[in-house]
């Protein structure tokens, strides 16, 4: 098991939303601005990389028939110290996501590397695969947010970029903006793939 292909691997080869097509809730409904998805994508790297390990350390004490609770408690733990440190040092960042933070509880990214891999690997190689796919996700939400609030609302982190004569593409920042942002990201990526196979 190579240490960079652990790390890496959550980047693009199985980045959570553009490869496994996982956690769209968060992904389509915070990434309308760069700041939210940066927020969000922190916040689930936080809870990711923690559980993971815990989840690691535990993996052999843990009855297989009770294995699912034991890890939502884990990570329902991490997303309550992660929603709660946000609340009181960034109020405006935690009203922005509302409920998308308590929801880390149940994003099948954090619950699918419990299972798929912290739940049978080593501490230090849970870690490195939590951190990589945290940073993966981080990364495919702030290129969503990145289209999207410069697109629809000619602004990057709330500072205009472009001229007064800019129209920006209003759907953009709507709900519908965000699945037609990601279906063309999606298409984009699996063309690239098509690509390099040939």
């Amino acid at each position: 098991m190579s240490m960079t292909k652990e790390f890496f691997k959550g980047f693009y080869a199985e980045n959570p939303v553009f490869r496994l097509v996982l956690g769209l809730c968060p992904t389509l409904a915070v990434s309308n601005s760069v700041q939210n998805a940066i927020g969000m994508g922190a916040a689930a790297t936080f809870v990711l990389v923690c559980s993971n390990v815990i989840i690691s350390l535990i993996r052999n004490m843990v009855p297989k028939k009770i294995r699912i609770p034991i890890y939502i408690v884990v990570i329902a733990t991490f997303v309550t110290i992660v929603d709660l440190a946000m609340a009181g040092f960034a109020p405006d960042l935690h009203k922005s996501l509302g409920i998308f933070v308590p929801l880390i509880v149940v994003n099948c990214i954090i619950l699918g590397r419990a299972e798929a891999f912290a739940g049978k690997n080593s501490v230090f190689y849970s870690l490195l695969d939590g951190l990589g796919m945290g940073i993966g996700f981080m990364l495919a939400l702030t290129l969503l947010g990145v289209t999207r609030e410069l697109l629809g609302d000619g602004k990057l982190w709330g500072v205009p970029v472009f001229g007064s004569g800019f129209e920006p593409v209003l759907i953009l920042i709507l709900p519908p903006g965000a699945f037609l942002t990601l279906g063309l990201y999606l298409g984009f990526f699996n063309w690239i793939d098509k690509k390099t196979k040939k």
